[in-house]
This record gives C-alpha cells, sequence and structure tokens, in this order.
C-alpha cells in the first residue's frame, strides 16, 4: 500500500471515528444500548437530527465508494472535506441528543451502514 492509499484510508477512518468519539465521551451511554429490540421515539428535535444525518450518510457513502475506486477525484474529495465540515457543526448538538438512550439507540443503529462502509 502506498502512502497516499495509507493516508486515505487513516483520513476516512478518523471521520467515521468522529461520531464515534462523541460516544465515547458520553458516558451516559450503556453497553446494551443496542440490545434492546425497542423502536426508539424520537422527539420531533431529534427526528430532525436523524432526518438530516440520515442523509448525511447516504451522501458520505456515495463519495466513499467513489474514493475506494478513483482516489484522485478531485471533484469527490471536495466533497468529502464538506461532509466532513458538515459533520463537526453537528458534534455539539449530537453530544447532547445522545444523553438520551432512546436517541442513543437510533443514532447507533443508523450509523452502522456507514460504519460498514468505511
Amino acid at each position: 500500500m502506498d502512502s497516499f492509499e495509507s493516508n486515505r484510508r487513516n483520513f476516512l477512518r478518523k471521520l467515521g471515528l468522529t461520531f464515534g468519539a462523541t460516544l465515547a465521551a458520553t458516558s451516559m451511554i450503556s453497553a446494551n444500548i443496542l440490545d434492546t429490540n425497542e423502536n426508539p421515539s424520537l422527539t420531533p428535535e431529534q427526528q430532525a437530527f436523524m432526518n438530516n444525518y440520515e442523509k448525511w450518510m447516504d451522501e458520505f457513502v456515495k463519495v466513499i465508494r467513489v474514493q475506494k475506486v478513483d482516489p484522485n477525484d478531485l471533484e469527490n474529495n471536495k466533497k468529502i472535506v464538506q461532509l466532513s465540515e458538515q459533520a463537526k457543526e453537528w458534534q455539539r448538538k449530537l453530544v447532547e441528543h445522545m444523553k438520551d438512550e432512546n436517541f442513543a439507540r437510533h443514532y447507533m443503529k443508523a450509523t452502522e451502514r456507514v460504519t460498514l462502509e468505511i
């Protein structure tokens, strides 16, 4: 693996861990959040956040797929930067929402597909 490929993988891994790090910072979340089969109900604000996040994930998955095939695609790389900046803007709100176990459960389930893609 050349250094560019290694740097690309590290960047994508770090971007994927941005949200994971937020989880680690919220100590109120227990390990059994994903163990329940309940369908978590969200507040309207949380639902709006998740709707935006899921749209973001759709776009992120698209650019990751392109990145895997053509790491030199400049337009795609610009999209990755834009998407990562959007993710940074959400962190404070995400930390707040993650204090709610129902939201955390919903978020973790939604995040699984991006994690698998990375």
